[in-house]
């Protein structure tokens, strides 16, 4: 239907009537929809007003006890960042506080929905995420009494099973100030103390030794103690407070040595911070790239102005990983002209090493097209056609520059497809072929290769019987 683009402009031309019938009409049995027109006319009558309207809704969701479901759940997780955007626009400029409240009672709300739907998709706990961002945003601003809020914070930390207050004491510390800091570093350090109450035992009751059920529910308890204890030690800026919550071994761990290493070398403590990197060993692991612990490596080598190590720790990441970065930054610490006999060699090095696709990828990060297709004219016996997420990216970018190359990238797939039967990838390999065909006429000399015609005609003769992927290529 030929007709005006559906726009704004073109939308406000109707007329503020015609828009209002037509938006009765949207809405008309939508409840999540009226929800929502009903709070954008709220906002024009002060935040107190909205505040009302929010709490009635959050209300409501907090006596829902029906599973929600997949749909149900991206309809409530929409809502709740629509009511986020609300607060921030409608009630904080004015009521901060007011917004404060607003927010931390949706936060309170994650349990309730948690238990009541599957959230694997992270729906629920993007926008909880969310509503932590607008109350870091908002803590500048806030007048409470930062003692009161220390305690409100330590309870919601000490009873959320699903992480909705992890990162509350850093969202909050402008607003918690040192007095507040000070206070929850207390109540966390009395609570280490306690001995253990009905509510810490009431979650490991299905445990029948009771020992065990002790050990379990203290174990619990001390974990998010701790954490409390070492976020307030970051906050104030207590190396060692941060340091205790692990053990000598724990900070060895690639997971836990960076952030480690850098709180160490802010604190102007740089060997310590190489020592802990180097205990936590080499990344030389092929499978898992530990990229945190050489970035922890290299700060800790440029801070104590040891540049040759640091350039020999960079070419080394590079040799073993192909990283673009690792070699640009070792290259800017080379003398005038070194760099273009490192470079000549490093490409060297990527031109032959296992497994192919690494090379490719690095190719196409560095960005090093000409010799990415260097690779694949000289290599291509060696190519995985199934390694379709290197290989399509990497086609389309050689395609304007290095045809065959990318001709070849495009072959290895459909020849994949084909050759395995993988008939979920039939249309990819379709749209392949004929990317194929497209590219023909920019190819001079196939530098033998088949020719398009050829390699036609030989993909026919093997699989014509694969109705499935030739009624896709129309």
């Amino acid at each position: 239907m030929a007709g005006k683009a559906l726009n704004k402009a073109n939308l406000m031309a109707l007329g503020p009537e015609t828009l209002a019938d037509l938006l009765l009409d949207t809405v008309k049995g939508d409840a999540a929809r009226q929800r929502r027109v009903r709070m954008a006319l709220a906002a024009d009558q002060g935040p107190e007003t909205v505040a009302a309207d929010v709490r009635k809704r959050f209300a409501a969701i907090r006596r829902g006890r029906s599973y929600i479901s997949r749909k149900s759940q991206k309809k409530l997780g929409q809502e709740l960042a629509d009511l986020v955007q609300l607060i921030e626009a409608q009630v904080a400029p004015d009521a901060p506080d007011m917004a404060f409240d607003l927010l931390w009672a949706q936060l309170h709300l994650a349990a309730g929905i948690h238990e009541r739907t599957d959230d694997s998709w992270g729906t629920i706990g993007d926008v909880m995420h969310d509503a932590m961002e607008a109350i870091a945003r908002l803590a500048p601003s806030l007048t409470k009494d930062p003692e009161a809020l220390a305690e409100d914070v330590f309870e919601a930390v000490s009873v959320d099973g699903y992480g909705a207050f992890d990162h509350a004491v850093h969202a909050l510390a402008e607003a918690l100030g040192d007095t507040g800091l000070a206070r929850l570093k207390a109540l966390a350090e009395a609570a280490r103390e306690a001995p253990l109450t009905d509510a810490d035992r009431v979650l490991y009751d299905f445990i029948t030794d009771p020992a065990q059920r002790e050990a379990r529910a203290r174990a619990a308890r001390d974990r998010t103690v701790e954490m409390i204890l070492q976020d307030v030690a970051d906050l104030q800026g207590d190396v060692d407070a941060w340091l205790a919550r692990y053990t000598a071994e724990q900070l060895t761990f690639h997971t836990i040595a960076p952030d480690a290493a850098a709180r160490l070398l802010e604190a102007g403590r740089a060997e310590e911070a190489l020592k802990l990197v180097e205990d936590a060993g080499p990344n030389d692991d092929l499978w898992l790239d530990k990229a945190d612990l050489d970035e922890a490596h290299f700060a800790c080598l440029e801070a104590l102005g040891r540049t040759d190590d640091l350039r020999a720790a960079l070419w080394r990441r590079f040799e073993t990983r192909l990283c673009p970065i690792a070699l640009r930054r070792h290259l800017n610490l080379l003398p005038d002209f070194d760099d273009i006999e490192a470079e000549d060699a490093a490409r060297r090095h990527v031109a032959t090493f296992q497994p192919i696709e690494a090379a490719l990828v690095y190719g196409l990060q560095a960005p090093d097209l000409p010799l990415a297709a260097e690779i694949v004219l000289t290599r291509h016996a060696e190519i995985d056609g199934d390694a379709y997420e290197v290989l399509t990216p990497l086609a389309e970018a050689l395609a304007p520059s290095h045809p065959l190359a990318a001709v070849l990238l495009w072959r290895s797939m459909i020849d994949f497809a084909l050759t395995k039967a993988r008939s979920g990838r039939y249309t990819h390999a379709a749209r392949h072929l004929a990317s194929c065909a497209a590219t023909d006429a920019a190819i001079p000399d196939y530098a033998g290769h088949p020719t398009h015609d050829d390699y036609l005609r030989a993909l026919r003769s093997a699989h014509g019987r694969k109705s499935g992927f030739w009624g896709r290529t129309g």
